[in-house]
Parts: structure tokens; C-alpha cells; sequence
């Protein structure tokens, strides 16, 4: 047995030994080609087409997102090694946020703590950031108000998304969850355990705050309260974990969007963003539905949400398969623009692979 294991881990080191010669290989590519570009450096569309081909052509055992994951922190690294990004995220340190962001850009990029969706899309705005990283929608929870109405707002694109599955702790100084007299949460994250604090809290208070960290940070400072956040929360604030997965859906994921100065070239796999309005007349919002499917269009998503433009006036956000330069999109909607009384296209990007 002894033998066999030493010949199993000398092959363990040759391995080893050929894979830091084949990384380093890849990363002076990756500077060559930085160089060449002398622009950009951080293409979305590349990386979900790498990340892709590995997972389709992984033979095991190891998972296609176990994989996936390996080469996202491999690709980080050499990203770094032409310029490091600078990713904002709402924070503080140990959010949902944070999490997407590392998930999507790997640890190698330099994430930025803001105290507000607002801020990530100023720092984005300022050229102080180079992305940021920004809840849009939960499963359970339903939509980022903040998220939407910023995106009207802004000249910001959207370049990525992040599904993110969100396990939500109950967290305190103390070992249990008696005693507790509030509980800090987001709003959404308070939404999510809903029915979960209706049959263990019963009557305690509920505080909605900016995000889950700040939750944590609060709890952290007052025996009495309680925190909803995740487990990196609990970690960097040192909080006991009083309950675990408490959502109340089982499959609770949050969707984040990367918002950056322009969105992505075509993948091969990608969605399209938009915000549409439809004009004051009988029948205006079935006329938006009619070219997505005259041009066999798929839409994925609608949502509505009012229009600042004036009482009762609503904007919708439509998500569809497939780039705007994409033949049957850019069809679409060209017969849209003719349709809509507004319609901005919010960016088109990568389907999330990871």
C-alpha cells in the first residue's frame, strides 16, 4: 500500500510540475494579447466562450463547474497580470454582492466595497471603477427597484450576469435565538424568510437595512438583535450561526448584473436587455409583444415598474435570447423603436454560465 502511494503521489507532483509550466504558458499569451489590444482588456464574451468549451468538453470526474470554477481563477490571474480590474459591489465586506462579484470575476480582481446600489453606479460612472456588480431580481423576493430605475437612468451597459444561490443564517452574538428583539435584514433577504421568522420569530421586530453585511455589522454590536446574511457575513463579524438555510424556497438565487462603459460582443449564447414604454392608445402594450414574435424572438422575462414620466405611466424591462446585433434581435428591434413611445436598449451580454 505504501508503494502505491508514493507512485500516486509522484505522479501527483510530475502532474503538478507540468501544469505550473502550461499556467505560466497561458499567462504570457494572455499579456502577448493585451499588449496587441491596447485597449480593453477584459472581454465578457471570450470568457463565457472559454468557460463553455471547457465545461462541454470536460471528460470527469472532476464536474463541469468544478472546472469551470478552476479556469475562471486561471483566466482572473492572467487578467491581472495586464491590468488588475477594479469591480465594484454593494457592500460592506461579506455580502451576496461581494460573493457574485468574486464568482464572476474570480479572486485575482480588486473588489470595492459601496455603501449603496447608487454609489456602484457612480464609481462605474467616475471611471473609479472599471465594473460594478449589482442585484436585479430573486427568485423569491422578485425585483431590485434600485437596480432598474439606475439602469433608466444611466448611460451604463449592462456586460454580464451572475446567478447567484443565496443560503440565508440567522446570526447573533449570543448562542440562541432567544432574547432576540429584532432582526436585521435586506429587504429582500427579510422577504425571503418570510414565512421562516412568521414560525420561529413571532412578534420580534424587523429592521430593513442597505444590505446584509450592514445586518451583521449591526448585530455584532447589540446582544439583542439578530441578523439575516450569509455565512461570509458571519465569518468576517464573527457571529455565532443560530439557523441554517433558512429561505423559504429550497432554489432562492439571486440574479446580479455587471453594469461597465459598453456591454458585450456577440458569444453565441446571450441575452438582450431592455426598457420599453408603450404610447396612450387601446392596445399599445400587446403592439410592444408583436415584433419579438413576428421575428421569433424569445423573451424570458417582462417586469413592469412605474414611469417617473407621470402618474399611472409604467416602463417595462424586457430580457430576450440573443444579441441586439443578431439578425432576428436587430429586426426586432428596429420595428420596436417604431412602436414603443421609449425604448433603450440596456445591453446585451453573455447567458451566465457559471
Amino acid at each position: 500500500m505504501d508503494k502505491q502511494l508514493s507512485q500516486h503521489r509522484a505522479s501527483i507532483d510530475a502532474i503538478d510540475d507540468e501544469m505550473l509550466k502550461l499556467v505560466n504558458r497561458r499567462a504570457a499569451h494572455a499579456q502577448a494579447i493585451g499588449k496587441l489590444k491596447n485597449g480593453t482588456v477584459y472581454r465578457p464574451e471570450r470568457e463565457a466562450q472559454v468557460l463553455r468549451r471547457i465545461k462541454e468538453s470536460n471528460p470527469g470526474p472532476l464536474s463541469g463547474e468544478t472546472v469551470a470554477r478552476l479556469f475562471r481563477e486561471i483566466m482572473s490571474a492572467c487578467l491581472a497580470l495586464e491590468k488588475p480590474l477594479a469591480v465594484a459591489f454593494l457592500g460592506p465586506q461579506g455580502t451576496f454582492s461581494q460573493a457574485a462579484a468574486v464568482k464572476h470575476f474570480g479572486h485575482a480582481a480588486q473588489t470595492h466595497a459601496c455603501d449603496s446600489i447608487d454609489e456602484v453606479f457612480r464609481e462605474v460612472g467616475a471611471g473609479l471603477a472599471d465594473y460594478g456588480v449589482v442585484p436585479v431580481e430573486n427568485s423569491t423576493g422578485g425585483a431590485v427597484g434600485t437596480t432598474l430605475d439606475l439602469l433608466l437612468q444611466t448611460p451604463l451597459r449592462v456586460c454580464g450576469e451572475v446567478d447567484l444561490r443565496v443560503h440565508q443564517f440567522l446570526l447573533r452574538k449570543a448562542g440562541a435565538a432567544t432574547g432576540a428583539k429584532k432582526v436585521y435584514s435586506h429587504a429582500q433577504s427579510l422577504a425571503q424568510c418570510h414565512e421562516w421568522l412568521n414560525r420561529n420569530l413571532p412578534g420580534v421586530e424587523r429592521v430593513a437595512v442597505v444590505s446584509n453585511a450592514e445586518a451583521a455589522r449591526l448585530a455584532a454590536e447589540d446582544d439583542t438583535a439578530a441578523a439575516i446574511a450569509g455565512e461570509a457575513a458571519a465569518e468576517h463579524y464573527g457571529l455565532a450561526k443560530i439557523a441554517e438555510n433558512i429561505e423559504d424556497k429550497p432554489d432562492n438565487t439571486t440574479r446580479f448584473l455587471v453594469v461597465g462603459q459598453h456591454d458585450a460582443s456577440p458569444s453565441g449564447r446571450d441575452k438582450t436587455s431592455l426598457a420599453i414604454s408603450a404610447k396612450n392608445r387601446p392596445g399599445a402594450v400587446c403592439e410592444l409583444l408583436l415584433p419579438l414574435a413576428r421575428h421569433e424572438v424569445s423573451m424570458t422575462k417582462l417586469e413592469s415598474r412605474p414611469s417617473r414620466a407621470g402618474l399611472w405611466e409604467y416602463v417595462f424591462f424586457v430580457d430576450v435570447e440573443g444579441h441586439r446585433q443578431d439578425e432576428k434581435v436587430a429586426l426586432a428591434l428596429a420595428e420596436l423603436g417604431d412602436k414603443a413611445a421609449f425604448l433603450k436598449v440596456l445591453g446585451s451580454y453573455p447567458v451566465a454560465v457559471l
